[in-house]
Formats: structure tokens, C-alpha cells, sequence
């Protein structure tokens, strides 16, 4: 590219690592030297990249997203993207393209709970300590590099949903969803409905759903359910109550019920589950 220097790696995954991992498409660093324009759409892939030095702005979806040194940008390239350098102050850049099995999963998850498609860490040394591993995990390949490929990117991952909602840690949660989710825990037991919720909590159902999963990362309906569901393995485990009695001691209004989201939730029985364990 004679307007930037770039070194990338473009990687080949085994049929195995493809459908089992998150792997590395192509991987690389750029220094741009004059302004340049990059197009892409309907890319089977997840791009992650992050401004060294310099400035520039990307283009997603119709949105123009201004970046400057220490912004991070996750892109789905599913849709319609551009990026271009300053003319100024031509940017340097840090950047992969992955994909994999759970990566459009990861994705729509931070779309739901909306993160950021451009932020800016408080620090850059851990994504560029972990691009870097992946640089030279790629480079070196041997018969652990796709796995340790797979666990960088998860870390990559990781790291950007602690970074972008750092302001979900339980210090920060509003008083009023901690009663709540405290509320569930504590009444699990009993019949518990949104609009019940609501009401209690002075709260209309838009904002408490919305919040409650902004938040907490799950929605009411299923945090209530892995509480109920939590309880029933340990009656099951210790204690010798029918099937039937800890349905309905754990909120299930009936044991075929309970015994429906059981297997949905473990893919087996609840005495299946008692035997096993």
C-alpha cells in the first residue's frame, strides 16, 4: 500500500478451528502516510483496531465516529464501514480481523446491552499486550497456536466489555435494581411478574426491563429462572424431596413445568440430575 506501511498476517483456519474456536483472519499494524479511504460491507468478519498515535474517523452504518490516539473501535463488517487517516495527523494503527464460533454471539450481546462501538479505555497496554501475542501466536504456528489464538480473543473480548461497562460494577448499580434483584433472590419462591415488579418498585416495565439488562447482563424472567433452577439442583443434591415438592418449593407452578425447564436448561431430568450428581 504505498500510502500507509503495514505489516499484517492473513491466517487460514483448519476446518476444526472454524468451527470450534475464535480465530484470527488477519492481524497487522499501519502507519498511514497520506489520507486514505477504506471501504468495506458484508464481510463475514469482526474487526477490533485501536489508534497508536495520530487521528482519523470511521464510518458505520451512517455514522461518522471521530477518533483520536487511545480510541478503540469493534465493528461488525457485516455492515457498511469506512475509515480514513487524518490529513493532519495521519494515525498509526493496531488492528485484527476475527471471527468464530460465539464471536456474533459476544457481538450481540454488547449491541444489547449497548455498548459502544467507539470507546476509549483507560489504558491501551492490555489490548496491545494481547494483539501482540496474537501476532506472534500467528507468525509461529504450532499445534497450540489456534487455541491460544481462541483464548486471546476471548481476553480481547473480555477486556472490552470490562472496559466499556466498567459503570456496571455493583458500587455504581442504582439503589433501586439492587433492591430489586435482592427482591427476586429473597422471593424466589413466590410468584413474581413485571407487572408486580413494577408496581412494587415504582418503576414503569420499559425502563426496569431495559435497565435490569443493561445492567445485570440477563433479563428478570431469566435471572428468576437460573435462581429458582439454582436452588432445585441443591434440594435435589441434598435432600430427598420428590421432584413435585421441590417444584413448587422453588416457584414452579408445577412439577411438568419444572421439570420442562429443567431439561431445557441441562438436557437432562431433574432425577437424571440427582442420579449423575
Amino acid at each position: 500500500m504505498a500510502n500507509a506501511l503495514s505489516e499484517r498476517i492473513l491466517v487460514t483456519p483448519s476446518s476444526y478451528t472454524k468451527s470450534n474456536y475464535l480465530y484470527v483472519q488477519e492481524i497487522g499494524t499501519l502507519k498511514s502516510l497520506e489520507p486514505h479511504i477504506s471501504r468495506r460491507e458484508k464481510l463475514e468478519s469482526y474487526l477490533f483496531f485501536m489508534v497508536m498515535e495520530g487521528s482519523g474517523k470511521v464510518i458505520s452504518n451512517g455514522i461518522t465516529y471521530h477518533l483520536k490516539t487511545g480510541d478503540c473501535v469493534w465493528l461488525d463488517c457485516l455492515v457498511p464501514y469506512s475509515h480514513e487517516s487524518s490529513i493532519h495527523t495521519p494515525w498509526s494503527l493496531m488492528w485484527v480481523h476475527f471471527n468464530g464460533k460465539e464471536a456474533s454471539g459476544f457481538y450481540q450481546l454488547y449491541n444489547e446491552r449497548e455498548g459502544p462501538q467507539v470507546f476509549t479505555p483507560s489504558a491501551l497496554t492490555p489490548y496491545i499486550e494481547t494483539l501482540q501475542s496474537l501476532y506472534r501466536l500467528q507468525q509461529q504456528k504450532d499445534a497450540l497456536s489456534d487455541l491460544l489464538s481462541h483464548k486471546h480473543l476471548t481476553d480481547l473480548i473480555a477486556q472490552i466489555f470490562s472496559d466499556t461497562f466498567h459503570n456496571s460494577t455493583k458500587s455504581s448499580i442504582p439503589e433501586k435494581f439492587l433492591d430489586i434483584r435482592n427482591y427476586i433472590e429473597e422471593h424466589y419462591d413466590e410468584k413474581i411478574t413485571l407487572d408486580n415488579l413494577a408496581e412494587r418498585f415504582f418503576i414503569s416495565k420499559y425502563h426496569l426491563l431495559r435497565e435490569y439488562r443493561r445492567l445485570f447482563g440477563t433479563t428478570i424472567i431469566s435471572d428468576l429462572t437460573i435462581k429458582r433452577l439454582s436452588h432445585a439442583k441443591s434440594m435435589l443434591r441434598f435432600t430427598t424431596e420428590s421432584v413435585e415438592a421441590i417444584a413448587l418449593v422453588c416457584g414452579f407452578q408445577t412439577s411438568s413445568y419444572f421439570i420442562k425447564v429443567f431439561k431445557h436448561y441441562e438436557n437432562m431430568t431433574p432425577l437424571e440430575y440427582r442420579r449423575k450428581w
